[in-house]
């Protein structure tokens, strides 16, 4: 198992193009770990283009979504004990350092935030922008992406997708003109060929995610009051 992990680390990281430089080993008493742990650090610099913060963002802004959501999440539960589901459930887990560079390259500062919804996925993220950066924001539901497969693992666990981590998959805040252009480039990659408008930023509700159901319905979607399963960070 540890070979395989290095080999995966070893491909991984040529794929994205990075150098694994150091690394260190410890030694736990039997029992008292599980398997193996990794932790990663990165090094790297910041793209000159890129001005990337809560304060840039503003009215009018629209919301992006590179890919589908709750991949990661699931494909995790999945994995563990007495979960057993008809189809394999893969992670979406990808470098996606080339596409946001090329991003960056192409359209600088009109990209005003970027973000990964991991720890409390789509919903969370959502809710800490609209929060932090005093805006409301208007999502749709019809327009995230989400395969059958994971949807069907997360009605059947009783879990939200909005709410579950997604790995491969980054939230965009962008300026208006800059949209469409913005969603082909996304789309011509692999990694973000689903990617998506999934909403706009908005004067109204201050601090709050409202979204319009498939059927025209509009909900509050808060901010998770406790740990959603499965924690993946």
């Amino acid at each position: 198992e540890f070979w395989q992990v290095i080999q995966s680390i070893r491909e991984s990281a040529l794929k994205a193009g990075v150098q694994i430089v150091t690394g260190d080993t410890k030694v736990v008493e039997r029992g008292k770990g599980d398997k193996i742990y990794i932790n990663t650090s990165g090094i790297g610099l910041i793209h000159p283009q890129s001005d990337i913060q809560m304060s840039r963002i503003k009215t009018g802004d629209l919301v992006l979504l590179s890919g589908m959501v709750a991949s990661h999440g699931m494909a995790i539960m999945s994995k563990r004990s007495g979960l057993e589901f008809q189809t394999d459930i893969l992670s979406d887990t990808c470098h996606l350092n080339y596409l946001v560079g090329q991003l960056l390259d192409r359209f600088g500062k009109k990209i005003h935030f970027l973000r990964d919804p991991t720890r409390g996925g789509v919903a969370g993220v959502l809710n800490e922008i609209a929060q932090d950066a005093r805006v409301g924001i208007d999502i749709r539901e019809k327009d995230i992406g989400i395969s059958a497969q994971v949807e069907g693992a997360c009605e059947m666990l009783g879990l939200d997708p909005l709410y579950v981590a997604s790995e491969g998959t980054f939230i965009a805040i962008v300026e208006p003109d800059i949209a469409s252009e913005i969603l082909a480039v996304m789309q011509s990659h692999e990694s973000s060929r689903n990617a998506s408008l999934v909403g706009l930023i908005t004067s109204d509700h201050p601090g709050q995610v409202v979204m319009e159901s498939r059927i025209g319905g509009r909900r509050i979607v808060q901010m998770l009051p406790g740990e959603q399963l499965p924690r993946i960070c």
